[in-house]
């Protein structure tokens, strides 16, 4: 069936903003979120939509809804997969069972069970994603698949919505809930029973191949082109977008790539099935399994029935909350298991990469949000001297500039420089600095500069989730046409595969020799009124943010030590960072 054309507006509804969910949710956020749905199920009530928001897919009709504020359609909640909850629960997910009459898909899905705070929230049984379209008549649009971000232990689809971005970049954005924590991911040897896929512990990249299977197969009834489909991801999303670059069961699922704030990370899943058995082993001692924490831990381990019948015996909201300190340290959480089968044992050093045209972006800051909320700071955020003790201020800006930098190398020029040899397709980089110009950053967004995440409002202008965060700084003029710019490089890079056209700054693909020439990636600013953007390189090597550090003299050499081996040790970008100070690894690498 070919897809329906688009009509005119029937009924106006605001659409729900979901938040960065590796965070807390505010409960205005939460608030406005639920006034969304009621809106959209009030509108389902007195019969304010068309055929044109009633969509046939391969398992059933959905009915969505207009958005009228923005001119654009919605679908939300579309179930890709069958429930995998119960016997399915670290299974390979399967086709949804289809249905009779139209599904509602006028409100959020369910989102997958997770830690929040000192509860849990979700449900087991949430494979399903969000559809947005520009209302207009044209078909064949481009499709931006959405990853979202999370550390792979907490999110969903509606961190960033669609509404607002589709018709600047005239393109389909669909977003993505698939399992998290220990559900998404569990290496452990008793519960390899299944398939080499299944056996690889990497459930959460299953459920995003069978979602990408979906979209392939239904895109078109929604008006989308179904060859050509870019797969995106924030931080968790964007390394999992990378993990996509590597892994034979991506190969042909997707036609270019965007990670935003990604980089490359892998782990061994022998050394995580430990991590993991630690895990679990308090729950162990406390049903009665073992005596001891250590003999639990053996147990674990083992491959036996009656491990995998614990296992599965276990109530998800025991489970959500393992590990859940990790604070982007792979070692407390590993996940992304180097398996062979899903992911190569040799991870990035493969010689094998899914060669499609690569966006990588980093924001200039990125270890400033990990930082400040690090709980090695917060007395100084509770009492807020983080604001006001001169001290305090040149030991949180020593982390933020040097974890920053390392961080930023971590997401983008690592990336390209390990991957350039190997990889046929353009790789494109890019670093947004707004937000570290104080006065047009304003007092709320200035400590923490161009912060992980500091891309989302350019991409969703209506996006909510950073309102505590950036105050007003997104509203000023020059934030807007950045904005502007930022959106048509992806509407262009997800039209052609190439971000380059008229009017806007001519962007290099990532080679050596640009990188030597000082114009390998493409910097992003703004002033009061209007955007920047320049070609440059980063101006640092990791040995020279090193040595930077050794020799810096903002603080003392015993609060440097300090602030190396219980703030920077550890994360994703500090690898050689913890070598250089002798630091134990705390990476469960292949």
């Amino acid at each position: 069936m070919k897809p329906k054309k688009w009509g005119s507006l029937l009924f106006a509804s605001t659409l729900a903003i979901g938040l960065l969910s590796a965070y807390n949710v505010p409960q205005n956020a939460i608030a406005a979120e639920a006034a969304a749905a009621q809106s959209a199920q009030s509108a389902v009530r007195s019969g304010a939509f068309d055929a044109q928001t009633l969509q046939t897919t391969a398992f059933g009709q959905v009915q969505g809804f207009r958005d009228d504020a923005n001119r654009a359609l919605v679908w939300q909640g579309i179930p890709y997969a069958a429930p995998t909850s119960g016997k399915q629960r670290w299974k390979a997910p399967a086709d949804p069972k289809p249905w009779t009459g139209a599904l509602d898909a006028t409100k959020p899905g369910s989102v997958a069970i997770q830690a929040s705070g000192k509860t849990t929230v979700g449900t087991e049984d949430a494979l399903n994603l969000d559809i947005y379209r520009p209302d207009n008549a044209e078909t064949k649009l481009p499709v931006i698949v959405y990853i979202h971000g999370g550390n792979n232990q907490t999110g969903k689809s509606t961190e960033i919505t669609g509404s607002s971005m589709v018709n600047d970049t005239n393109a389909i954005f669909v977003s993505v809930n698939y399992r998290l924590g220990p559900l998404g991911f569990n290496p452990l040897p008793a519960l390899k029973t299944g398939s080499a896929e299944e056996n690889s512990g990497n459930y959460a990249l299953l459920d995003i191949a069978k979602s990408l299977d979906w979209v392939r197969s239904n895109i078109e009834q929604f008006g989308g082109d179904a060859d050509n489909v870019t797969v995106a991801g924030f931080s968790a999303g964007g390394r999992d977008v990378m993990a996509m670059l590597v892994s034979p069961i991506f190969e042909g699922k997707f036609d270019k790539a965007i990670s935003f704030s990604g980089g490359m990370t892998v782990s061994d899943p022998d050394a995580s099935a430990v991590t993991f058995a630690k895990a679990i082993a308090p729950l162990a001692v406390a049903d009665g399994k073992k005596a001891t924490e250590k003999e639990a831990e053996a147990w674990l381990l083992t491959t036996g029935s009656d491990v995998r019948d614990y296992l599965y015996s276990i109530p998800a909201e025991k489970l959500a909350p393992l590990m859940s300190n990790a604070g982007i340290r792979m070692s407390v959480f590993p996940h992304l298991y180097g398996d062979g089968t899903v992911l190569p044992k040799e991870g990035f050093d493969t010689k094998n990469y899914n060669d499609v045209p690569l966006l990588m972006l980093t924001g200039a800051d990125e270890f400033s949000l990990f930082g400040r909320f690090d709980s090695y700071f917060a007395k100084n955020i509770a009492d807020n001297s983080i604001n006001t003790d001169a001290n305090v201020i040149a030991k949180y800006n020593f982390i933020n500039k040097y974890g920053g930098e390392l961080y930023s190398l971590f997401n983008v020029q690592d990336s390209a420089q390990k991957m350039y040899d190997r990889y046929k397709a353009d790789i494109y980089g890019m670093q947004i600095n707004f937000g570290e110009d104080a006065y047009v950053a304003g007092s709320a967004m200035s400590p923490l500069g161009a912060f992980h995440g500091v891309f989302v409002p350019l991409l969703s202008p209506d996006n909510a989730n950073y309102d505590t965060v950036v105050g007003s700084a997104y509203d000023l003029p020059g934030a807007v046409d950045l904005g502007r710019v930022f959106r048509k490089y992806i509407s262009n890079f997800v039209h052609n595969g190439d971000p380059n056209g008229a009017g806007l700054t001519q962007w290099n693909a990532w080679t050596p020799q640009t990188a030597l020439n000082g114009e390998s990636m493409l910097f992003l600013d703004a002033n009061r009124r209007k955007a920047i953007s320049y070609l440059s390189s980063p101006e640092f090597t990791y040995d020279q943010v090193l040595a930077a550090m050794r020799a810096d003299r903002t603080i003392s050499e015993a609060d440097k030590a300090e602030l190396i081996s219980k703030v920077l040790s550890g994360r994703w970008f500090s690898g050689k960072l913890d070598q250089s100070f002798g630091n134990p690894s705390l990476w469960a690498k292949p």
